[in-house]
């Protein structure tokens, strides 16, 4: 029995030695004790793999070719609102814009924005329940719209988006072959709008 405990104190003793042993490449180590780790060798020879996004089947180079009459636009909150201000009748200012049919869409997270605004906004909600609106319905969680309406656009590339938030027309620029309407001077101008439909170029 005392073997036992002597040989089985050894071993306790040589695992507590090994456990107290750290990396030499440890970043607690002094920098000058330190050994770098050592850098995996580059094969030059090696086939490098790259993952680029997939292009858009509606996409001719830069132009949209699902883009024509009539027209579907989707609205941000804020377009709502700058129409109002500008006592713009929306439809009718798309298709004086346009020359063209214009089908304007809602989205629920849009609606789900002014109702959260509150009564200064009723204007505005009752102005989006007009028949003429196309209500689509959104299947994400929470009311931003912004995400809402990139992801949309992403996807299909057949929308034309109206909004005057600086931050999500920064967005949807980076996104190829999606004009952008905003109200100017007034009026509703549009941007990014292939030549071919005759609708007066917006300042980017």
């Amino acid at each position: 029995m005392g073997k036992q405990r002597k040989t089985r104190k050894i071993v306790e003793r040589k695992f507590a030695k090994m456990k107290k042993l750290i990396s030499l490449s440890d970043s607690r180590i002094k920098p000058k004790d330190r050994i770098e780790p050592k850098k995996k060798k580059i094969d030059p020879h090696e086939l490098k793999i790259r993952e680029a996004p997939q292009a858009s089947s509606a996409l001719f180079f830069q132009y949209n070719t699902q883009l024509g009459p009539p027209y579907h636009i989707l609205i941000d909150t804020n377009f709502i609102n700058f129409s109002i201000k500008n006592k713009l009748d929306i439809v009718q200012s798309m298709m004086d814009c346009l020359y063209a049919k214009c089908i304007p869409y809602i989205t629920d997270c849009v609606l789900a924005e002014l109702e959260k605004l509150g009564r200064k906004y009723r204007v505005a909600l009752r102005i989006i329940k007009d028949p003429r609106f196309e209500r689509i319905t959104c299947l994400h969680k929470g009311t931003y719209a912004d995400d809402c309406i990139v992801q949309r656009v992403t996807q299909h590339k057949s929308y034309i988006v109206a909004t005057n938030d600086k931050d999500l027309k920064r967005r949807i620029r980076k996104i190829p072959g999606v004009p952008i309407m905003y109200v100017a001077e007034h009026k509703y101008t549009i941007e990014r709008m292939p030549d071919a439909y005759g609708a007066p170029k917006g300042a980017i």
